[in-house]
């Protein structure tokens, strides 16, 4: 929010013209208005994906309170996919922003009706998102521990850890541990590509994890019934 939005290069604050996703990109050429920088396909790709998701919240869950705990996730972890993956930085701003959406989103669940909201039911269910976060922040700190043990150098940045919390409270304790697997199976062969491309064996996990939550959270698996595929 804050500068708003402008050129990278030149400073140029973006009007409203230039603000239009995807299609101010396209009208200007890929480029900036002022001082003709090429614009990266980044903002491109990833204003079609949100755009994508949006959709996707409105026609998989209607025009609930679980819309509005899909809207905030998708916003969140699409901002933290480009900044882990770009910078290795994942914003403390963000976690706490996702919490705090995310908290109302599962009080609004928990209270049901509109018209005859239950208090006490959304109460509770705000306490135990909160538990499931805690205890999901707790168990990828131990992951943490074990990695940094194993490979005796630093196993995984904080940011995924604090990244537990909003994830856990967006899917509940059981569904957020399989993301963690769900994650990993995605990032394998990603990895692998990446690792040649880039030349590193620093991959940052975020994006993995973001990728698997918002797949879990709009598929609403039954995790009892994707644990009993595993057994």
């Amino acid at each position: 929010m804050f500068p708003s939005s402008h050129c990278t290069v030149c400073n140029h604050k973006l009007g409203p013209l230039e603000l239009i996703p995807v299609f101010s990109f396209l009208f200007q050429g890929g480029k900036c208005k002022n001082c003709k920088t090429k614009i990266s396909w980044y903002y491109t790709i990833f204003e079609l994906l949100t755009g994508f998701l949006f959709l996707a919240s409105y026609l998989r869950f209607g025009f609930s309170a679980r819309c509005f705990m899909a809207l905030a996730l998708s916003s969140i972890l699409v901002i933290i996919i480009i900044s882990d993956y770009k910078y290795y930085i994942i914003p403390d701003e963000l976690i706490i922003v996702g919490i705090l959406l995310i908290g109302v989103g599962q009080f609004l669940v928990g209270g049901g009706s509109f018209n005859t909201f239950q208090w006490q039911e959304a109460l509770s269910q705000l306490f135990f998102s909160l538990v499931n976060g805690f205890g999901s922040f707790l168990l990828m700190y131990g992951i943490k521990l074990f990695g940094d043990r194993l490979f005796k150098k630093e196993s995984m940045g904080g940011g995924d850890i604090k990244l537990m919390f909003v994830i856990g409270m967006a899917l509940d304790f059981p569904l957020a541990i399989i993301s963690i697997f769900v994650a990993s199976i995605i990032a394998l062969p990603i990895a692998i590509i990446l690792m040649k491309m880039k030349s590193t064996h620093e991959i940052p996990f975020g994006p993995f994890l973001s990728l698997a939550t918002l797949l879990l959270f709009f598929l609403n698996w039954d995790w009892v019934a994707i644990l009993t595929i595993f057994a």
